[in-house]
């Protein structure tokens, strides 16, 4: 398990990629496409985007939400602490990127905190992957998995492994 450390907050309240105001400024193309967050999910699927892989928590800024999600994905569970990277978030997202990667979509429902899943996700996605992931009160992140892969290398090397 990762624990991250308080040293690194600030840092990683800073977007990974680029942020835009709203999802009519987004284009993700072809890409393999991986969504973090209740309110990016929801949004990525009214704006007609079908992540491959979604992962949520059923919260929204720390505050319980029971938002339905209209998807058709397969559902995967997994638990994660707040402040934490477990091995068994790893292991659902690694296992969801690999259906995904053979045709089937995902959503890993989160028992505890998604929002460090970004980092594990950009480390195992394909090349061509974005990640799309809320920054609060700002608008979404747009994140490129090859143009960020060695900075999530970097910010994963500097978590406490217990």
């Amino acid at each position: 398990m990762y624990i991250l450390p308080e040293k690194l907050r600030a840092e990683l309240k800073k977007p990974l990629g680029e942020l835009h105001e709203s999802f009519r400024d987004i284009d993700v193309g072809d890409s393999f496409l991986i969504t973090v967050g209740d309110v990016t999910t929801r949004n990525a699927l009214e704006h007609g985007l079908k992540p491959d892989v979604s992962i949520i928590d059923n919260r929204i800024q720390r505050m319980d939400s029971d938002h339905e999600f209209n998807d058709t994905a397969t559902i995967i569970r997994s638990t994660n602490p707040p402040g934490t990277i477990t091995e068994d978030l790893w292991n659902s997202i690694k296992k969801a990127i690999d259906g995904a990667r053979a045709g089937e979509r995902f959503m890993i429902v989160v028992d505890g905190e998604e929002d460090l899943a970004v980092l594990p996700s950009i480390l195992m996605a394909p090349a061509d992957t974005v990640i799309l992931y809320g920054q609060p009160n700002e608008g979404v992140v747009l994140v490129r998995a090859i143009e960020t892969r060695k900075r999530a290398e970097e910010l994963i090397k500097n978590f406490e492994e217990a």
